[in-house]
């Protein structure tokens, strides 16, 4: 019996990366371009600290950030049911974007402390909303599979994300790494509208 157990490496993903339907190697082509420019929310902290928030104001705000994930998860979560997937992900995305753009251009104590309300819808619009994307448009047999893989790629690319932003501004400047990382994010919203049909 134990000679039918299919055995799974630590790299298998790779195999269902060649395997999978294409709409889902699409997705993910979008997915995770934005998860390698999309930086740890330490350097929104950072970014905080240096416009002049004092320390309790920067965990103020974080903790700020947090509470209108929770109250805005549920409710656009249920809005993503109605007017579709791809739509809610596409202006969660346009909020990172205003965000990174916003927190770039300006030093204003109330555009930042703007910023992390924006940020939490953010949050609120993409998290879980690309999981359940995945499962929409991969067969429901792969689906534990589709969302590992996804998941796998993006645990690689998240470190690698940071360190591109770090080198960005410790070599440009805090307000490079928040303009590129902007561009970055626009041009993930083009390339889903336009190539994602679902």
């Amino acid at each position: 019996k134990d000679n039918d157990k299919t055995k799974v490496g630590l790299l298998s993903f790779l195999k269902y990366w060649k395997e999978a339907p294409t709409d889902y190697r699409k997705l993910m082509l979008g997915l995770l371009t934005f998860t390698l420019f999309n930086s740890s929310d330490i350097f929104l902290l950072l970014k905080a600290k240096e416009s002049g928030l004092t320390d309790t104001q920067v965990i103020g705000v974080y903790i700020f950030y947090n509470l209108i994930y929770a109250l805005f998860a549920f409710p656009l979560g249920s809005i993503a049911d109605k007017i579709g997937l791809k739509k809610m992900y596409i202006i969660g995305i346009s909020i990172f974007t205003i965000v990174y753009f916003g927190v770039g251009l300006s030093n204003n104590f109330y555009v930042v402390g703007a910023m992390f309300l924006l940020y939490g819808i953010y949050s609120a619009a993409t998290e879980g909303i690309s999981k359940a994307w995945i499962s929409n448009i991969c067969e429901k047999k792969d689906t534990a599979t589709a969302i590992g893989t996804y998941t796998a790629f993006q645990s690689i690319l998240t470190m690698i994300a940071s360190s591109l932003a770090g080198l960005l501004w410790y070599n440009f400047g805090p307000s490079m790494s928040f303009i590129v990382t902007g561009f970055a994010s626009f041009f993930v919203v083009v390339y889903l509208s336009v190539f994602m049909k679902k």
